[in-house]
């Protein structure tokens, strides 16, 4: 099926060409006819499968552009706000649709002067609720859309839903979207939505099929040393880390700045100040790694992602599902590295049940294989580099005191030793160790412990990903900080949530 199929407005389907897509996701096939035949529908599907435009195309390619808010969608965090506005807008852009972004912790006026002139609203809960209480604004939307409503509702934002609903008008297109169902997006449901229709993505579809998942089984002290290895052997053009907890988060941050990375941290206890800041970083590519929690990374949206790193495995499939759909997005390919111990091999092999998909074990490659792969990568490196005027000069300066040859081995020392690599030999349990680990676990004979350190690393396995010499190690961001929670009204508590972090 291709978008085209749809028959949406003529500028909508310019911007879908424009934006590189031609085939929809799953959850975009099934929800835009339903939302075009003018359904209320309620969405289950994870984070990365498309949601927005799963919602957006339809909705805009039935507005009229008559300088009234048309639709409005409320999500949890201002984050999610931004990246769902700067979505819709360039879906708009071509039909003359505004967008205007309203979250807590802005002034007002900027946020009306902007409302006036939208055909879309993206609101979070708490400010678009003290909007509408006060007077502030008035708007009467023909669309309305609740997405991560299960977010929502985790973040103690139903009240403040339930009160929004009590201003919007009652003839209304009502689209609800949810990673997950609990009876309270349900009982919600059934009091906002009219003989909603239902789509449901199953999680094996859910589970980009463009992502490579594997796993390393570490002992609980080498966590550090593999993650390190590891990022210096695949060099991830961008990656993200999740952590179980903030100070998880912080103590990571610390540690991989010290080892030169150029890394920042994202947890609830950030100012949203600082939260933007380093948000932004990631996308513009200031920072090339990112340390965060599930919580605080809820909606993130960047789409160069090549690497996701569980550093601590997920306590359910649904949260491992929403942690490796950061990765492999616009028809990109992607890696998802989970670190386990040898006592959480069940818990793989439950996941690997749960989403439909096979994760495969691998070895953390030695130091000496990360050196031969940055060496050859400096091979070629060189091979490709253009000879400058000022080399040619540089060589003839260096030939009045030494032969050519010398030279040469001068240079390459020089530029080798930006590529040596740390730590020790052997990292991790070896495949015959794990092999052996995982049928104990499966025998139901307890897969914990790690077993002798005899690792078997002649068995090593096949690996994917190449190394190379790491950029931009010399470059350091800290961000780190632990500012203050931010103010701005009801919707500090987007930017917070820590004690869940």
């Amino acid at each position: 099926m291709k978008f085209t199929d749809f028959n949406l407005k003529d500028t909508i389907q310019a911007a879908i060409t424009d934006a590189g897509f031609t085939e929809p996701s799953p959850v975009q096939k099934d929800a835009i006819p339903l939302i075009l035949e003018g359904h209320d529908i309620i969405a289950q599907a994870q984070t990365g499968t498309g949601k927005t435009a799963a919602f957006g195309l339809p909705i805009m390619s039935m507005m009229k552009a008559d300088g009234s808010v048309e639709g409005l969608v409320i999500v949890p965090t201002r984050e999610l706000a931004m990246q769902v506005s700067d979505e819709l807008f360039r879906f708009g852009q071509k039909s003359g649709l505004k967008t205007a972004t309203v979250y807590g912790g802005t002034p007002y006026g900027k946020q009306i002067d902007r409302i006036k002139q939208a055909s879309v609203v993206v609101a979070t809960p708490g400010r678009l609720q003290d909007l509408l209480m006060s007077g502030k604004i008035k708007i009467n939307p023909k669309f309305v859309v609740l997405d991560e409503a299960d977010e929502m509702l985790d973040m103690g934002f139903l009240d403040e839903i339930k009160n929004i609903f009590t201003f919007l008008p009652k003839e209304r297109q009502t689209l609800m979207f949810s990673a997950t169902m609990p009876k309270g997006i349900r009982k919600l449901a059934e009091q906002i939505l009219n003989s909603p229709k239902t789509v449901s993505i199953t999680k094996s579809e859910s589970t980009n099929t463009n992502i490579t998942q594997l796993y390393y089984v570490v002992q609980e002290r080498e966590r550090d040393d593999a993650l390190v290895r590891l990022i210096d052997y695949k060099n991830p053009n961008k990656c993200i880390i999740f952590c179980r907890m903030k100070k998880e988060v912080d103590r990571l941050v610390a540690h991989m700045t010290a080892q030169g990375f150029k890394v920042s941290g994202l947890h609830g206890d950030m100012e949203q100040k600082q939260r933007e800041v380093t948000i932004r970083a990631f996308k513009q590519g200031g920072i090339d790694i990112f340390i965060a929690t599930d919580v605080a990374a809820r909606g993130l949206d960047v789409n160069d992602v090549t690497h996701v790193f569980n550093y601590h495995i997920p306590f359910d499939s649904e949260s491992y599902v929403h942690r490796i759909g950061r990765t492999g997005r616009a028809g990109k390919t992607g890696e998802a590295i989970t670190l386990v111990s040898p006592n959480e091999l069940r818990t793989i092999k439950r996941i690997e049940k749960d989403v439909g998909a096979k994760l495969v074990t691998q070895v953390i490659p030695t130091r000496m294989e990360v050196q031969n792969n940055r060496a050859d990568e400096l091979i070629a490196k060189i091979a490709e580099t253009k000879v400058t005027e000022n080399a040619i000069n540089l060589v003839k300066t260096l030939q009045h005191d030494l032969d050519i040859v010398t030279i040469a081995h001068l240079l390459a020392s020089l530029v080798q030793e930006e590529s040596f690599v740390k730590g020790k030999d052997n990292i991790g349990l070896g495949l015959e160790e794990i092999e052996l680990l995982i049928e104990r676990a499966m025998q139901n004979r307890g897969g914990g412990g790690g077993g002798g350190r005899n690792r078997g690393r002649n068995n090593r396995g096949s690996r994917s990903g190449g190394g190379g010499s790491r950029h931009g190690r010399n470059g350091r961001s800290g961000g780190g900080d632990r500012g203050g929670r931010s103010g701005g009204g009801r919707d500090s508590r987007n930017g917070g949530q820590g004690s869940r972090n």
